[in-house]
C-alpha cells in the first residue's frame, strides 16, 4: 500500500495515531453491534452451551484469520516483521498470564475490548474497571510490578530471539492458514444457522475481524515507507491502555498507534449506540459486585502483559498471524474463564447456572 501522498503532507506520529483512530473507530463500532466478546462465549461454552456468543466469537476470529492470511498472500503484510513474531516469546508467560486473565474477565464481566465498548456506553462500572486495568497494566510493564512479570516470563521462553510461527513450525503451505480460517468460519455459520443470528450481527462480527487485518495492513505499509521506526501491530489493549493513560500523564507524550486505538475504540462504540440510542448510566449492583470487578480488572491488566496480549491481542490478533504464544495463551484464557465460572457463578447459583 503506496502512503507516500500522505506521508507528505501528515507527520509520521500522527499518521500512525489516525491509522489507530480508524481501527479502533471500525473495531469499536462492529463489537458493540455484534456484541462481540470473549467472556460471554467462554460462559456459554462452560454451561454446556454452544450459543450465539461463540457464534459471533468465532466468526470474529475466523475473518480476522481470512483477512489476514489473505493479506499475506497478496504481499500486503508480511508476518515475520510484525512485533508480537519479532520478539522472544513466553511459554510461561502465555500459560500464567492467560489463566489469569481468562478468570479476570469472569469476575469483571468483559474482556478489556469489550469493557472500553461498554464504557462508551455509559456502563460506569467499565469505566471504573478499565481505568484498574490500565493502571495494573502500567504497573505490568514498567512499575513496581514489572520485576515479577519479567521473572514469571523468563521461566520458559521461546529460542532464538524469536516467537515461533505455527504455520513454520509445521510446516504448513501457504494457504493453509487461509483453509483453517475458512473452517473456523464454516462451524461459525453453522452455529449462528443453528442459533438464528441475523445477517447484520454477522456482518459486524466479521467487522470486528477485518479491523484486525486493517491493522496489520496499515502498520505494517508505514513501518516500510516511514523514516523512523514504527511498530507493526494491530488490535489489542493492554499496552495501548497503558499507553494512552500515560499519554495524559505526561509531559512529553507519545503520539503512535497505541494512543489512537483507544480513543477511536471509544468514539467507535459511542457512535454505534448513540445512533441505537443504547446509551444509558449504569453502575455497581452493590459492594460485592465492585469487588469482584476490581479484582478481575487487576487480573487482566497483570495476566494480559504477562500473557503477551489481552483476548484481543493475543487471541484475536496475535491468533490471526498464528504466534505460537499467542494461541497457547488464548486456550489458557478459555481455561482459565471456564475455570472460574464453575467455581464462583455455577457453584453459587447451581440452579440457574
Amino acid at each position: 500500500m503506496d502512503l507516500a501522498f500522505l506521508l507528505e503532507h501528515v507527520a509520521e506520529p500522527h499518521l500512525a495515531a489516525i491509522f489507530g483512530l480508524l481501527v479502533g473507530a471500525v473495531f469499536g463500532f462492529s463489537a458493540e453491534r455484534s456484541a462481540f466478546c470473549l467472556r460471554a462465549a467462554t460462559v456459554e461454552f462452560a454451561r454446556g452451551q454452544l450459543g450465539p456468543r461463540v457464534a459471533v466469537w468465532l466468526l470474529t476470529f475466523s475473518t480476522a484469520v481470512i483477512w489476514v492470511q489473505g493479506a499475506r498472500l497478496l504481499g500486503l503484510f508480511r508476518v515475520e516483521e510484525a512485533r508480537m513474531m519479532a520478539v522472544t516469546g513466553s511459554w510461561s508467560g502465555a500459560v500464567i498470564g492467560g489463566l489469569m486473565f481468562g478468570a479476570g474477565m469472569v469476575l469483571a464481566r468483559g474482556c478489556s475490548g469489550r469493557l472500553l465498548v461498554l464504557a462508551a456506553t455509559g456502563n460506569l462500572r467499565s469505566v471504573v474497571s478499565g481505568l484498574i486495568f490500565a493502571v495494573v497494566a502500567q504497573m505490568a510493564l514498567h512499575g513496581w510490578l514489572a520485576p515479577l512479570r519479567q521473572e514469571l516470563a523468563a521461566l520458559w521462553t521461546t529460542p532464538g530471539g524469536r516467537n515461533l510461527d505455527l504455520l513454520t513450525a509445521f510446516a504448513l503451505p501457504q494457504g493453509g492458514a487461509l483453509l483453517i480460517g475458512c473452517g473456523f468460519a464454516a462451524l461459525a455459520l453453522w452455529l449462528a444457522r443453528a442459533n438464528r443470528i441475523g445477517v447484520r450481527v454477522l456482518v459486524f462480527a466479521s467487522g470486528v475481524g477485518f479491523a484486525v487485518a486493517l491493522g496489520w495492513v496499515l502498520t505494517f505499509s508505514l513501518a516500510q515507507q516511514a523514516f523512523e521506526p514504527v511498530s507493526v501491530a494491530s488490535a489489542t489493549f493492554s499496552g495501548p491502555s497503558a499507553s494512552t493513560l500515560m499519554f495524559f500523564l505526561t509531559d512529553n507524550p507519545v503520539l503512535d498507534f497505541d494512543t489512537g486505538l483507544v480513543p477511536g475504540v471509544f468514539a467507535g462504540a459511542f457512535l454505534s449506540a448513540a445512533l441505537k440510542r443504547r446509551l444509558k448510566f449504569q453502575g455497581f449492583d452493590g459492594e460485592s459486585q465492585m469487588r469482584r470487578s476490581m479484582l478481575g480488572a487487576a487480573l487482566m491488566g497483570f495476566g494480559a502483559m504477562l500473557a503477551g496480549g489481552c483476548a484481543i491481542g493475543a487471541g484475536v490478533s496475535g491468533g490471526s498471524i498464528f504466534v505460537a504464544t499467542a494461541w497457547l495463551a488464548l486456550l489458557c484464557m478459555w481455561i482459565g474463564a471456564v475455570i472460574t465460572d464453575w467455581l464462583v457463578d455455577q457453584s453459587a447459583h447451581p440452579a440457574t447456572a
